[in-house]
């Protein structure tokens, strides 16, 4: 087993929210701006600030164009990661429900709308990154470029879906990327971000950061998404020989990708032969067969994993089959070209036209995060999609932190200053006391849940609001 393996590694989503604000009649009311300022002043009330790290572990703020936008904590399990990560639709509802309370109050009106997708109605393109610890050892450049392939046809088993120039595309994002892998984020969008930013112990670890996925809804698409993303670098860092080495024409590959939902468009490789897309997915997740044979049993547990393997291939057998009753209760942008030809169908449309105002309304609905309101919503509701998880873990994970990561102790930390209104700071990697006298403990492992200093540092607190 090679040294570099990290098969319990942290991983963090960065999800991205569209957001609007529509009073009857279905015009817009505020621009997104002022609907975002009143979204995020009870934020600003409590900490002063826009930009906030919460109890559990995760970092919500208003990110560049108006998006709130949630990080979530340090997760080292799939399942851990899907609970948090849903929990921040939940935890900006909250925000998004108390915006509207203040809208009427002020007799304003109008209802708040925040949408878990990539793309808004002009056609510009939002994030949702992925984040994934990796040593020092790797080169960022070089492991980006053996992601690619995978990467580029990852979208056909967790692709959100989207109408684009009047057509139906598996990906929301891959119109939106212009490199393979760069330092750039939206001068030049890649699909992997190289920008040395570990939020760790430097001489240790990397953050790789790869920005090329879409929001996804499903859960078994984001446990598709990042469950078999960490398979893949786990084989890289074990040294395996993957089964594609590389592609001929990146930029057009994935673009060729997102426009076939049958996945039997070509790809052409580096040596100049080609293989469909499908068959790109099939041989990776063949590898991660055998991977799983002697992969550590540690993070993610390796039952979880062959679950993840196991849907893989179903998956894959589903779209070369087309079988859409299957796909349509595991993937985004299946689930949504199902109700898209169910409406194609009512409206007397080809299956081929995506321009009518009606479907465009559909593609954005689907990404309505407002339970009892958002069509994706409605239909887990009514149990016809998928889940990994349950809503009892999402509940969980609105309030508390990871409890096997650093996290737990920003969480801790944090509670406790919450409990015993103690004046704090904190980021990615450490907290700090501001008063009665500056303090800052460093948290440089992300894989650690627990720290003496942070024992000091919570029995200070306790002993100075004692004083007071």
């Amino acid at each position: 087993m090679n040294a570099g393996v990290f098969a319990r590694r942290v991983t963090g989503i960065e999800t991205e929210y569209g957001i609007t604000c529509i009073q009857e009649g279905g015009a817009k009311r505020l621009p997104a701006e002022e609907i975002a300022r009143y979204m995020f002043r009870p934020v600003v009330e409590q900490w002063s600030s826009s930009n906030v790290f919460l109890t559990n572990g995760s970092r919500l703020y208003l990110d560049v164009g108006s998006h709130p936008e949630v990080a979530t904590a340090e997760c080292d399990t799939l399942s851990s990661l899907i609970a948090h990560e849903r929990a921040g639709d939940r935890i900006v509802d909250e925000l998004a429900r108390k915006a509207e309370d203040r809208l009427n109050q002020e007799g304003i009106g109008g209802r708040v709308y925040l949408l878990k997708n990539n793309l808004d109605s002009f056609g510009n393109s939002y994030g949702c990154h992925e984040n994934y610890l990796v040593g020092r050892s790797a080169v960022l450049k070089t492991l980006g470029k053996q992601l690619l392939p995978f990467l580029i046809t990852r979208q056909l088993i967790c692709g959100a879906g989207s109408i684009q120039d009047g057509a139906f595309q598996i990906s929301q994002r891959a119109d939106h990327v212009w490199e393979g892998v760069s330092s750039a984020t939206t001068r030049s969008r890649p699909i992997i971000n190289t920008r040395d930013e570990p939020h760790a112990d430097s001489h240790q670890y990397r953050r790789l950061h790869v920005i090329v996925g879409d929001s996804n809804m499903s859960e078994t698409s984001v446990a598709l998404k990042i469950g078999t993303t960490h398979l893949v670098l786990e084989m890289i860092e074990a040294g395996w020989e993957l089964p594609i080495e590389a592609l001929g024409n990146e930029m057009q590959a994935i673009r060729d990708v997102s426009r076939d939902t049958s996945g039997q468009v070509l790809v052409e490789l580096s040596d100049g032969s080609n293989l469909s897309a499908l068959e790109v997915q099939r041989r990776y997740q063949a590898a991660a067969i055998k991977w799983l044979e002697q992969r550590p049993d540690e993070g993610t547990p390796n039952a979880e994993m062959a679950k993840v393997v196991s849907l893989w291939g179903e998956v894959l057998d589903a779209i070369e089959r087309q079988d859409f009753a299957l796909l349509g209760k595991h993937v985004d942008w299946a689930i949504k070209l199902g109700i898209l030809r169910q409406f194609q169908r009512r409206l007397g449309l080809d299956t081929n036209s995506f321009e009518h105002p009606k479907l465009k309304h559909i593609d954005l609905a689907y990404h309505d995060i407002r339970p009892g309101r958002g069509i994706f919503l409605a239909l887990e509701a009514k149990g016809v999609v998928s889940r990994w998880i349950d809503d009892a873990a999402i509940e969980t994970a609105t309030s508390t932190a990871p409890r096997t990561t650093r996290a737990h102790l920003r969480g801790l930390f944090l509670h406790h200053a919450q409990t015993l209104g103690v004046p704090v700071a904190c980021d990615w990697v450490r907290l700090k006391v501001l008063r009665p006298e500056p303090r800052i403990v460093e948290l440089a492992e992300p894989l650690s849940n627990s720290n003496e200093e942070v024992d000091q540092l919570l029995a200070a607190m306790d002993a100075s609001a004692g004083q007071r």
